[in-house]
């Protein structure tokens, strides 16, 4: 928990260093270096860079690391001038600001460079990439671990840190904090045990809570800063509608919304257990309002350790629609009136539990267009011509949008993958029967690609939106699209 308060405290001082001063910024800075001591200091100076620029090379964040250690290395021992640690960190910037740099690479910086000073330090410490879409860190065998570490203990932490965090980067500090620095232990014990087959098996068993939760946490993470409260509140909703669509508006509102308030709560809380504990809360949450409705929930309920059980419940497949009552839309006046939003919401739950294979991506378009029908047209001087206007323009496209990807996600979800592609071949001759063999594979192989990446439930947000965004650009009719 001190390392995460700690950190903490340097960001903190980073950010508001334009009100408290250059002074404050290095007495904070030191104070932590001199409390922490420098191996952890620089740790800690190497999760935050990795987590923070996750799209840089191993090289890249280790030179950076290397100069703020170095700077306060330097400039932190008692009796050094006080203008060091400002020359330094201005020497820093210049460095970043040249044309051989050594940092991490970011579009932001030419703009950050104009600037001069406290502005121009300030400007770059502000930079950071976009979140990884997808984690690319795949755990060695043990055999190969041990070997690493045999090797050079050191270049093993820190070459495992930078790919962990710059992975997993979105989920809360306390759990990366934790996560890494249980994984570093239990390999400094199996590596030098007589027998680290078993003890890699019996580590890795206490540890798969924590994994579970850092996985899960930095899909929920990843997905509430690309969302938003609202947004993210909608995605769990439409969720649990499509795997389990028997229940009700009233039984899963409540649950997404407890669920968008645990992001909120604990995405960029330095509280240790703050995830842990308001994610168990939500699961017992979940299982007590649905375990009674479905077997599979039931099923997922019914273990003793709750973030399997969340992972469990995460895992589940979309349900069958089942048949109901014709749709009845909202009218004007609902969704121009307090209410709107709600109302909203509720005609997409509904359209939801009526295509349980449409992904989220797909229904995020829904949410977009509707938040900004709602946003044009309730301000506008005629709003029922507005709306009505409005209607017919996403009533002529949001049938087929619905069913397509609802035929083409489920047929994903049911069929192994080599029949899903030999059903999209056999579709796309039929579609488009002068196509060359070599043409028509590239199509199904684009098509079977998309399927695999974009239909499951914890697909990449932005890369798929963009694609359903060219898929739809491509679809229109006269320019005209309201999905978009």
């Amino acid at each position: 928990m001190k390392a995460a308060v700690t950190l903490l405290l340097l960001l903190f001082a980073a950010t508001h260093a334009e009100h408290r001063g250059r002074a404050y910024v290095r007495d904070k800075v030191c104070q932590e270096y001199k409390t922490m001591g420098k191996d952890d200091f620089r740790t800690l100076t190497l999760i935050m860079n990795s987590r923070k620029f996750s799209n840089a090379t191993f090289e890249e964040i280790s030179h950076l690391v290397q100069e703020i250690v170095s700077l306060a290395e330097t400039c932190c021992t008692d009796g050094a001038d006080p203008s060091c640690y400002d020359a330094g960190s201005s020497a820093l910037s210049a460095k970043s600001c040249g044309p051989d740099s050594p940092f991490p690479a970011h579009p932001g910086t030419a703009a950050c460079c104009v600037h001069q000073g406290l502005e121009q330090k300030l400007c770059l410490a502000a930079l950071q990439h976009p979140p990884r879409q997808l984690p690319h860190y795949i755990e060695p065998s043990n055999e190969e671990i041990c070997q690493a570490f045999k090797k050079d203990p050191k270049d093993f932490a820190d070459r495992f840190l930078y790919e962990y965090v710059s992975s997993y980067g979105q989920a809360p500090l306390p759990v990366l904090l934790g996560s890494t620095r249980n994984f570093l232990s239990m390999v400094s014990t199996c590596c030098i045990s007589p027998a680290p087959t078993v003890c890699f098996l019996k580590e890795k068993l206490q540890r798969k809570t924590l994994s579970l939760l850092t996985l899960m946490s930095n899909r929920a993470c990843s997905r509430f800063t690309v969302y938003g409260k609202d947004k993210v509140k909608f995605s769990y909703l439409t969720m649990l509608a499509q795997k389990i669509p028997s229940a009700s508006f009233e039984d899963l509102s409540p649950l997404a919304e407890d669920a968008a308030e645990v992001f909120v709560q604990c995405c960029d809380s330095v509280a240790e257990d703050c995830m842990q504990n308001k994610l168990s809360e939500h699961t017992a949450k979940v299982c007590a309002t649905l375990s009674t409705k479905d077997e599979r929930f039931a099923d997922c309920c019914a273990g003793k350790n709750i973030m399997q059980n969340y992972f469990c419940l995460s895992a589940l497949k979309p349900a069958t629609a089942p048949k109901l009552p014709e749709l009845q839309k909202p009218t004007n006046k609902h969704l121009c009136g307090d209410d709107g939003a709600l109302h909203a919401r509720r005609y997409m739950f509904e359209l939801s539990r009526r295509h349980t294979n449409v992904p989220d991506v797909f229904l995020g378009k829904l949410y977009d267009a509707s938040e900004n029908v709602i946003r044009e047209c309730c301000s506008a001087k005629d709003v029922s011509a507005c709306l009505d206007s409005k209607r017919q323009q996403v009533g002529g496209e949001l049938p087929t949008f619905l069913e397509n990807a609802n035929q083409f996600c489920g047929q994903y979800n049911e069929m192994n993958f080599l029949d899903f592609k030999k059903r999209l071949r056999d579709s796309m001759k039929q579609t488009v029967p002068e196509t060359s063999p070599e043409l028509l594979t590239q199509l199904v192989d684009q098509r079977a690609d998309f399927a695999s990446t974009c239909c499951p439930a914890n697909s990449p947000l932005l890369h798929c939106a963009a694609q359903v965004t060219a898929y739809l650009e491509s679809a229109c009719k006269q320019g005209s699209c309201a999905l978009i």
